[in-house]
């Protein structure tokens, strides 16, 4: 079984799972999601993610109906319907609901949610040993004024074609600026520039999504003494940089070696990188111990 899907209640295989055509999930995009790993089997930084889906859907007027327990509960449900796999990716998405074709949010009285369930990924052990490539693409990250990045939205359109931008000048990830020119962030994670031993990642009024990793690693870095922090960055900045990483739920800490086919540094993974993801390894085996099984 590859995936099993939670909708409204009821857990099914992924060729099963069904959504009417009328929900505005569908229709309009209208809805938010949070994408979440496991780590023994434990959804890891699951109180940042369900506040950053309260977060994102008070900025769309989308009713959250459960509490974070109760989307727990449902999480955890799905999971257990699950068999054969270590670690699971969990992507939980609430829509506005099913309604008449239009836009107003008295047509839709009740959110749709799905909870997807599948084994992770394994990033290949090359991702962190030798780094990935991104390419600087020319499509731009929305304007807040037009569609706020902070919302977690399930409209990545902008997103989809920034990285479909990359693929085809063969790199393995997308990296977007703002309006202004400035580098904001990837098509589907947070960036981190390193000069002189310090980090910077763009801020978030740079026009961004808060990463939630992106978070715990400016945390991560507070506690090893790493300098740094948000400062607003160029793409010259990235391309001159001694160091560039990338930093999301699936890609933990990943060196870029390449942007545009240009090395960054020494071509290959940085110290300050790869001492950042050693302790971003050590810090989850830390909590997921401490936490109950």
């Amino acid at each position: 079984m590859s995936a099993v899907i939670y909708v409204n209640g009821t857990i099914a295989p992924a060729e099963q799972a069904v959504v009417p055509v009328f929900d505005h999930g569908f229709l309009y995009g209208e809805g938010v999601y949070e994408t979440l790993r496991t780590y023994r089997r434990q959804p890891f930084l699951f109180d940042r993610h369900m506040t950053r889906l309260r977060k994102s859907a008070a900025m769309m007027a989308l009713d959250v109906p459960l509490t974070d327990r109760e989307f727990l509960d449902r999480v955890e449900q799905t999971m257990a319907a699950h068999e054969g796999f270590d670690e699971a990716y969990i992507r939980i998405l609430l829509t506005r609901g099913v309604g008449e074709l239009t836009y107003s949010l008295a047509a839709c009285p009740t959110p749709t949610l799905v909870i997807i369930v599948k084994p992770l990924p394994v990033q290949p052990a090359p991702t962190f040993t030798d780094g990935i490539r991104v390419a600087l693409v020319s499509i731009r990250r929305n304007h807040p004024d037009a569609l706020n990045p902070a919302i977690k939205s399930n409209n990545l359109l902008n997103n989809a074609l920034a990285m479909q931008e990359a693929y085809r000048a063969g790199a393995d990830e997308a990296l977007m600026q703002n309006q202004a020119g400035e580098i904001a962030e990837c098509s589907q994670s947070n960036v981190f520039v390193v000069r002189g031993g310090r980090a910077f990642t763009p801020p978030l009024d740079a026009g961004l999504l808060p990463g939630i990793t992106r978070e715990f690693v400016l945390e991560l870095m507070h506690d090893l003494g790493i300098g740094g922090g948000e400062a607003r960055l160029t793409p010259a900045d990235a391309l001159s940089a001694d160091e560039v990483f990338i930093t999301g739920t699936t890609r933990e800490v990943t060196p870029v070696v390449a942007i545009d086919g240009r090395a960054v540094g020494s071509g290959t993974p940085g110290p300050i990188t790869r001492r950042l993801l050693e302790r971003f390894r050590e810090r989850v085996d830390e909590m997921v111990r401490i936490q109950p099984a």
